[in-house]
């Protein structure tokens, strides 16, 4: 009886032990897997931050050229006393004031670490309203 009970002692601590690695093994594995995912997604939020800079730098260059298009035509729509042709130079330079506002939401949207679709979403609405901007100048 005696030998059993040792028996059965060694066997249970051996299962214990066993048990107990095992159970180290997954959790150094589940934290490895966690910080794993953290970097990775780190750096997939960087590289797209990168490209929405990027888009952002372009969009930014569109509209200083765009802007002083509007400014090298605007003593011609100053003196001019023809109302419908200063009030669609108006609209045209409101179109222009849009697409500045909506560049000026995207540089926000960076500044403040928004997610990546958010960013995205105001950079597609800048590219709209610098279009149609554009689009006012042209009409001109």
């Amino acid at each position: 009886m005696r030998k059993s009970r040792l028996s059965l002692f060694k066997s249970t601590s051996m299962l214990i032990s066993v048990v107990g690695i095992i159970m180290v093994a997954l959790t150094v594995i589940v934290v490895a897997y966690v910080g794993f995912s953290m970097v990775s997604s780190g750096f997939t939020n960087e590289i797209a931050s990168g490209n929405q800079y990027d888009e952002l730098a372009n969009l930014k260059s569109a509209y200083s050229s765009l802007e002083s298009q509007f400014d090298s035509i605007k003593s011609s729509y100053a003196g001019n006393s023809d109302t419908s042709a200063v009030e669609k130079y108006n609209d045209a330079r409101l179109e222009l004031t849009r697409a500045n506002s909506a560049i000026e939401n995207v540089q926000s949207a960076l500044d403040s670490d928004k997610p990546s679709n958010e960013v995205d979403s105001r950079l597609d609405f800048a590219t709209q309203q610098l279009n149609k901007a554009t689009e006012a100048y042209n009409n001109l």
